[in-house]
């Protein structure tokens, strides 16, 4: 097993693979590097003196500069190296796409194939508020609509997708829950929705209904809570409605092209951009090869990274909106009066990420080599198959929640730190180191960590494409086994 990794012939420092001790040596390029101080797992190393102001390399790219003398075998990290990233940028198309390293091999899993054509990998049974107001009326609900049925199949789960919103908000804020929960109300992995709202809020459940385009009038049905005498009971009848709708619901086998993944990583550390990362990475690539999709987002943490993503834009049209996505998002910053590199976190920091250019260029490696064919905006659906970018946060619930309401049936969520949530759609953890997974079985998913203990790349991919599938067809991932699913929403204006 390595001990260190130097991820690219240019880096002037390496990533320690355990921790080490002031005196230790590990060797390098034909000789050895002696510690000057103690460093942790995760964490970087130089392998040459490093002048002050001269740029620290990682990943075959500047992650910052040093702010003081680096001498060879020091520890590099907040201490002694700074970003070099600025506000505000003008980028000019330049075209670099790569050949996808895989075939279509026609695989299926066995998912529900809906009547507008689209393919859901759970059938669920959603209530969803259009304030929370009403979502303990919600809880009760399904207590005595389970109460009177028992045997809730053919749905494998009954829940309400508690939120915050849906009144006392204008302009963006009102329209981003609008549309996001109508987008909820569309998913493929809902069986069924009831649509329940109090009857005084912003988001009127009349007009919700009216914009909401197309839907399965026996699969959706709606309740005012106000208007009836006994909310529970009327919303017991309309889940009674959709149960029987949905009493012939089976899985088939539908093509892996079916398939709409999110990309997605939180509690990040020094090996994301080394093992967790790039696997989904790899898985991506694959998937597009298949005809499926995958939609990498997070926007603050494409800064420092995001012209390698310009120049694999499939056009210049897409080039335009990649660079709007980006200039966009930091004139959000800016019109708040934030810094625009206020990253990484602590916890990311703790875990060896020093500047956001490190965090950036670790977490697009989950985007592979895949040419981008679109870029969503928030609350955006998708609707080209291959890689896509979507606006939305860093922030963990708010941009996965974003990429289930884009149309994602799974989120892939890489963490060096560890999290248990969920968003509502299965989110499958996959961790960037060992320890990790072994202390936290009932968090984690997968292990990536394995690809720094001498296990063939191909045997991790193959394991892992085959465990995408199995959770497809039906397996519960570890945030559907605690029931842990969270609706979070973008929020960014007054609320009244």
């Amino acid at each position: 097993m390595k001990e260190a990794i130097k991820i690219h012939h240019q880096d002037n420092v390496i990533v320690a693979l355990r921790d080490f001790s002031k005196g230790e040596k590990i060797a390098e390029d034909g000789g050895s590097v002696e510690l000057k101080e103690d460093v942790r797992r995760g964490h970087k190393i130089a392998v040459k003196d490093i002048a002050e102001g001269e740029d620290v390399m990682k990943y075959g790219s500047p992650i910052g500069h040093a702010t003081a003398f680096i001498p060879k075998g020091s520890h590099v990290h907040t201490h002694n190296t700074k970003t070099n990233l600025d506000d505000l940028q003008e980028y000019r198309f330049e075209q670099k796409l790569a050949e996808l390293p895989h075939e279509n091999r026609n695989l299926t899993f066995r998912g529900y194939r809906r009547k507008n054509g689209e393919v859901g990998i759970r059938n669920e049974l959603w209530i969803v508020p259009t304030v929370g107001c009403v979502n303990g009326i919600a809880e009760i609900i399904i207590r005595q609509f389970k109460a009177e049925v028992g045997d809730i199949s053919p749905f494998e789960h009954i829940h309400v997708l508690k939120h915050q919103y849906g009144c006392s908000q204008l302009g963006d804020d009102h329209e981003n829950t609008k549309t996001i929960l109508q987008n909820v109300i569309r998913h493929p992995n809902a069986g069924g929705v009831l649509v329940l709202g109090l009857g005084c809020e912003n988001n009127e459940l009349p007009a919700l209904r009216a914009s909401l385009g197309e839907y399965d009038e026996n699969r959706v049905k709606f309740l005012v809570s106000q208007e009836v005498a006994d909310e529970m009971e009327a919303g017991v009848q309309a889940l009674l409605e959709i149960f029987e709708a949905a009493k012939d619901d089976k899985r088939e086998e539908v093509p892996l092209s079916a398939l709409k993944v999110g990309l997605k990583c939180g509690g990040s550390d020094g090996l994301s951009g080394i093992t967790a990362n790039p696997l989904l990475g790899r898985f991506s690539d694959f998937l597009i090869a298949q005809g499926g999709t995958t939609v990498l987002t997070e926007v603050p943490e494409m800064f420092g990274a995001e012209t390698m993503l310009m120049e694999r834009a499939d056009n210049e049209e897409v080039f335009q909106k990649i660079v709007h996505l980006i200039n966009d998002f930091k004139q959000y910053f800016i019109d708040h009066n934030q810094p625009v590199y206020e990253n990484p976190s602590p916890g990311n920091k703790e875990g060896g990420i020093t500047t956001l250019e490190d965090k950036s260029l670790g977490c697009t490696q989950k985007a592979g080599q895949a040419t981008i064919v679109d870029v969503l905006p928030y609350g955006g659906i998708l609707k080209k198959k291959g890689l896509n970018l979507l606006s939305a946060p860093g922030n963990d619930l708010v941009a996965s929640s974003a990429l289930a309401a884009a149309g994602c049936q799974l989120v892939l969520f890489t963490t060096g730190r560890g999290t248990p949530f969920g968003t509502f759609v299965p989110t499958m953890k996959i961790s960037t180191n060992t320890p990790l997974y072994e202390k936290k079985r009932h968090w984690i998913d997968f292990n990536a960590g394995s690809l720094i203990e001498d296990v063939p790349a191909e045997e991790v991919l193959e394991n892992f494409i085959q465990y995408i599938i199995s959770v497809a067809s039906g397996e519960p991932v570890k945030n559907e086994v605690n029931d842990f699913r969270e609706l979070a929403i973008f929020k960014t204006g007054v609320t009244l």
